[in-house]
Formats: C-alpha cells, structure tokens, sequence
C-alpha cells in the first residue's frame, strides 16, 4: 500500500515560469501540496500566474489573498502598521496622511497593482484576509489595529471581502492557493505563539525604527 501510494505522488517538475519581479524569490516543492510553494515573511508580497501555493505563519500580521479568476492570477502579501515612535503625535497615526497608514496602503496597494499588472482588473478582485490575532500583552491592541486599517482600506478602495478569519488570540499558518482561491487555515497551539511573537516584536521595533529616522522610509 505504501509503495502505491508513493508511486502515485507526482514527481517534481521544473518550477513553473515566476512573474518578473518575482523571479528572485525563493520556490521550493512542497510534496503534500505536490506543487511549486513560496512562503512569506512579515513585509513580503508575492503574484503568480501558475498552480503555486503561498503560504505564511501570522499573527498579529495581516495576510490579504487576492486574484482576479478570469485572467487566473493572485497573489498574497504580509504586512502589519508599524507602532508609533516616542515623542510621535496622533497624526502619525492619521488615515489619511500618518506613517502607520503608509505601510499598510502600500502593501495592498504593491499586491493589487501587481495584479492589475498581469491583466486583473479591480471589480473581478476576490479578497480573502487573515491573520491580526491579539499575541502581545500591551494596551494597544496590534491585530485590531490591523483590522480596522484593512476593513477602512477596502471600503475607500470600494472593495469587499468574499472570506475572512481575524483577530482573537490564536496564530495562524495560511496556504493560499490563488488557481483555484482555496485557502487552508491552521489556528496554532500556543507553543507556538510565543516564537511568532518574538518575530513579529522584532519586526515592528526594525519599522519603527526605520520611521524614526525621518525623512522618506523605505518601505519592506
């Protein structure tokens, strides 16, 4: 039974063709799946043309899944706002002009126009979103923030979402397959929280950091 089961597996083929600007993102195959795979980091975004999997751990981060199934692309991103720098006013916070803002807006705005790139266009756009859950013990609430700057994003942008699972407290392993638009959710135990949080920490104090500096910041 083992044998025939093996023998059913479907060997690795060549990886499929990237999109260009994506061509230097590392692929590997993925033998569950038996399919081409990317898996994201915090500030990553990653399109694709092809049956590939995409895939991220979150947790208070936000993953948006987006394609467009006429002209059979997607692609998914990996973000989370930035926390304020000390001595920073509410205006750095500010929808319309704060620095926490701009983050967010770019990385929906580098996955939708890469989308729209390959010949997606806005009102066939299916979006899926995950992730934001509560993982650090401080009063401001990280995942809600990311929340409610994604819900505020797709209503300005006159998009919806078709699916989403955000916020409480859990992390969450994502696979997203942007052929067919399945996505796979795993909420994660917390032995496995704590590892993600770590992450995402170091990840806010390094965009924080580049925020402080002043002046234009070099977004992901």
């Amino acid at each position: 039974m083992a044998t025939a089961s093996l023998a059913r597996r479907m060997p690795m083929p060549e990886p499929p063709p990237a999109v260009a600007g994506f061509d230097g993102v590392s692929r590997f195959w993925d033998t569950a799946n038996e399919r081409w795979a990317v898996k994201l980091g915090p500030g990553d975004c990653y399109v694709t043309r092809t049956d590939e999997m995409i895939s991220t751990v979150l947790g208070s981060c936000i993953a948006a899944c987006i394609r467009d199934s006429v002209a059979d692309v997607g692609g998914m991103n990996h973000f989370m706002l930035p926390q304020s720098t000390a001595g920073a006013d509410d205006r750095w916070l500010d929808p319309k002009t704060g620095l926490a803002t701009r983050y967010g807006s770019y990385a929906m705005e580098s996955l939708i126009n890469s989308l729209l790139k390959l010949g997606a266009r806005r009102e066939r756009l299916e979006v899926k979103l995950f992730g934001a859950g509560r993982m650090f013990r401080t009063r401001l609430d990280v995942g809600q923030r990311n929340i409610d700057f994604v819900r505020r994003y797709l209503r300005t942008e006159g998009l919806s979402a078709a699916a989403e699972d955000l916020g409480d407290i859990h992390p969450r392993r994502v696979a997203y397959f942007p052929a067919t638009g399945k996505v796979r959710v795993l909420r994660l135990p917390p032995v496995e929280a704590n590892a993600i949080a770590d992450r995402e920490r170091q990840y806010l104090n390094d965009i924080g950091a580049r925020a402080g500096r002043g002046g234009d910041v070099e977004l992901f």
